[in-house]
């Protein structure tokens, strides 16, 4: 029995650079979805951290003096526990800026208390300045959480930027295969005129390439999410073999979610293409009749 033959060109070599165009926006779209989580989720574990953290500031004061304030702190409403931190602490924490000399014990530094409260607790940095000032202490209360704001803000810019790529990506990736559509049925008008005389509907053919980009983007798709599997896993072994700490900035991550949109990425290529190419079918053969 004779080996039916397809109506359309199994293979076309100009549908290669297609390809690669839609496998490298597909890697592209894949980071910047990654990104944008990352950019969530690194918003939510440092907001997350210092909810409901102080530091109070006391002026001229010695060892003991800060004792008896950190005393006094604990008893305010609200105060979890309360900790005065050593001039190592204070070095550990001042060594990203002034490295792991830390500062010289002639420099006078403030005392400084650490305090950890429930999040929920109303008004509690002027609470303790107040607390502070009627026990005669010189103090300046820091709320961690006023910083929360403006990091939320920042990586929340940051996200919709991401989104923002992903989105024009997705864009130019539908523009292109619309293009490469249209050329691929100019560059086979007498089949589609012959498709056309034996009683095809346009509904047929658009089928036909329908199927051709389909598989397409979901080929294209899938190559691009590997690539941006294999990107996010060399960052973070990078990141880990140097013993690199990211702080604030987003870090691309491995977990459920981002496999998720990692499988996800074929799909919607595939359905992206595959409408494209049925759109531009459908209007061209209208535009002819």
């Amino acid at each position: 029995m004779a080996r039916e033959t397809p109506l359309l060109p199994v293979e076309d070599a100009r549908e290669m650079a297609l390809f690669f165009v839609v496998a490298a926006l597909c890697f592209l779209a894949s980071l910047a979805a990654l990104t944008a989580k990352s950019t969530y989720g690194a918003a939510k574990s440092w907001t997350a951290e210092v909810e409901g953290e102080l530091t109070v500031t006391l002026q001229d004061v010695d060892r003991r003096a800060a004792e008896d304030a950190r005393k006094l702190i604990e008893k305010v409403t609200g105060v979890r526990s309360a900790h005065v931190l050593t001039k190592e602490e204070i070095d550990e924490l001042l060594a990203p800026n002034f490295g792991n000399r830390g500062l010289p014990d002639s420099l006078p530094l403030p005392q400084l208390v650490a305090v950890t409260a429930d999040p929920l607790a109303p008004d509690l940095g002027p609470t303790l300045e107040r607390t502070l000032a009627e026990a005669g202490y010189d103090s300046a209360v820091d709320e961690h959480a006023d910083w929360a704001g403006d990091v939320r803000r920042m990586l929340g810019i940051a996200r919709l930027v991401a989104l923002t790529a992903v989105a024009l990506l997705v864009s130019t990736a539908i523009a292109v295969i619309a293009f490469a559509t249209h050329a691929a049925l100019l560059a086979r008008r007498d089949i589609v005129d012959v498709l056309h005389l034996s009683g095809a509907r346009d509904r047929f053919i658009a089928t036909l390439f329908e199927r051709r980009f389909w598989i397409l983007g979901l080929r294209a798709g899938a190559v691009g999410a590997l690539l941006a599997l294999g990107a996010a896993a060399a960052t973070i072994f990078a990141v880990k073999a140097h013993g690199a700490r990211t702080g604030l900035l987003p870090e691309l991550s491995l977990d459920f979610t981002d496999l998720v949109v990692l499988v996800l990425t074929p799909v919607i290529a595939g359905l992206a293409a595959r409408i494209a190419a049925r759109v531009t079918v459908i209007r061209s053969l209208k535009s002819v009749m």
